[in-house]
């Protein structure tokens, strides 16, 4: 008897043993399958500080996902990036270009040099279905954590719709994030997220500092649709109506109504098409162009949200919306989404560098319109200083001439340099504290004019 159950101690040893080797010869299979697309990438930015230009390196991941040598990363890795180094799986050091970028998803798109390739041989990744992913599932998050290239953790899934409002730092309107316990630290941002089949599942993004393996994902679903657009296009075009929204899940249990459905407007801008068309807070949207909408939940939200995001610039909606009790049926002409992440630009001779407005300057300065540029930095001692710019002022007008965005203030300012003429002052109305605001710039009170 004794020998018996020796004996049968020995086989559930030997099985589990064997269990043991075929799940971990399904990891090894599971990374030999996308290693070889992993990329380490290295891109060289130009950041402004007090008016001065510099470079700055940082460091990310990326994940190769087409034959023509395209890699899929993050926006806040490699976004209006000057240069980009990568580095593959063979060890090789290429340059690589930035197609495009999207800030709301935080993807971004960069084209590798392969001319510069000594072995042609490029190894695209499996791209999977994050529709399909489950709460518990195993996966492997690869990349470069603090600059360790190649590098492989190990965790589970723990959530597959993990909603942030759209606030601070974490701004993604449209993501719903994967959070997984697999270690992803900073430079792991851009790498693959994979199943045990191999097959990139996400993008990995960001992680909670001073929380132990908390970890987020952009779905590759959505990635995938994102990068399709920035290689058409190199961006991703939107439509905007100037309305934010929230969940009605609250509305729903003080009303006692089970089958309401719908998403409640929680703000309007006042200088919006929503405005225009007489959409107010407190409305709840039921139906757009006949297509229902319900958010009862917020990681509803993004869905509602893209679907906005989704439709005909320049084109009038029907939007079926219950107020007080009672159904309206109003139209709302879309247009495109007004803020933009543009690289920014340098006025050097003004000592100023501008950007495109950003919704927080846009509502802080209590904008009327989406005309102008705001100030992100000053050179001390340039005639922009002198002239008591500041950071955060928004330039609407230059010598009575106004300025739409990065692009009109680019052309007046070289207008201004092939002139010649650069004793004549230069008038700007701004609007700084959400008031008006203007300056006279003096070149020729630059030192040796």
């Amino acid at each position: 008897m004794r020998i018996l159950c020796c004996l049968m101690i020995c086989l559930q040893f030997a099985v589990a043993q064997k269990g043991v080797g075929e799940f971990q010869k399904q990891i090894f299979h599971a990374r030999d399958r996308v290693l070889p697309a992993l990329v380490h990438v290295e891109p060289i930015k130009q950041v402004y500080s007090r008016g001065e230009k510099q470079s700055q390196l940082s460091t990310g991941s990326g994940v190769i996902f087409s034959k023509e040598g395209h890699v899929m990363t993050n926006h806040h890795v490699a976004g209006n990036a000057e240069k980009v180094w990568c580095t593959l799986a063979n060890k090789e050091r290429i340059t690589a270009e930035v197609v495009g970028s999207d800030p709301s998803t935080d993807i971004a798109v960069l084209k590798l040099n392969l001319e510069e390739l000594k072995d042609k041989k490029i190894y695209p990744a499996p791209l999977g279905k994050s529709g399909s992913l489950e709460v518990g599932q195993i996966v492997l998050a690869l990349g470069s954590p603090l600059g360790l290239s190649r590098s492989v953790s190990m965790g589970v899934v723990s959530s597959i719709d993990r909603y942030f409002p759209d606030t601070g730092s974490m701004i993604s309107p449209y993501n719903l994030w994967i959070q997984t316990d697999a270690a992803i630290n900073p430079g792991n941002s851009g790498g693959p997220l994979i199943n045990l089949n191999g097959e990139v599942i996400g993008i990995n993004a960001r992680a909670v500092f001073l929380a132990e393996n908390l970890g987020f994902a952009i779905p590759i679903d959505l990635a995938q649709e994102v990068s399709a657009e920035i290689i058409e296009g190199s961006s991703v075009t939107r439509s905007w109506i100037g309305a934010e929204f929230q969940e009605i899940k609250g509305l729903k249990e003080y009303l006692e109504k089970p089958d309401f459905s719908g998403v409640l407007v929680s703000y309007v801008d006042p200088h919006s098409p929503a405005a225009k068309s007489g959409l107010s807070s407190g409305d709840v949207i039921q139906k757009i162009d006949g297509t229902a909408v319900n958010a009862e939940f917020e990681e509803d939200m993004p869905e509602v949200r893209k679907i906005i995001a989704g439709l005909p610039i320049d084109k009038s909606v029907s939007m079926t919306v219950w107020r007080n009790g009672s159904m309206k049926s109003l139209s709302v002409k879309t247009v495109e989404e007004p803020f933009k992440d543009e690289p920014e630009f340098q006025a050097e001779e003004w000592g100023v560098v501008v950007k495109d407005l950003s919704r927080s300057i846009y509502y802080m300065q209590l904008m009327e319109d989406f005309n102008g540029v705001f100030i992100t930095s000053v050179k001390p001692g340039s005639i922009g200083d002198e002239a008591n710019m500041r950071h955060g002022d928004v330039i609407r007008k230059i010598n009575g001439e106004v300025v739409k965005n990065s692009e009109d203030i680019e052309r007046i300012y070289k207008a201004y340099v092939a002139a010649g003429d650069k004793a004549k002052p230069l008038f700007f109305e701004m609007i700084r504290a959400a008031y008006p605001w203007y300056a006279v710039l003096k070149p020729q009170t630059l030192p040796g004019k």
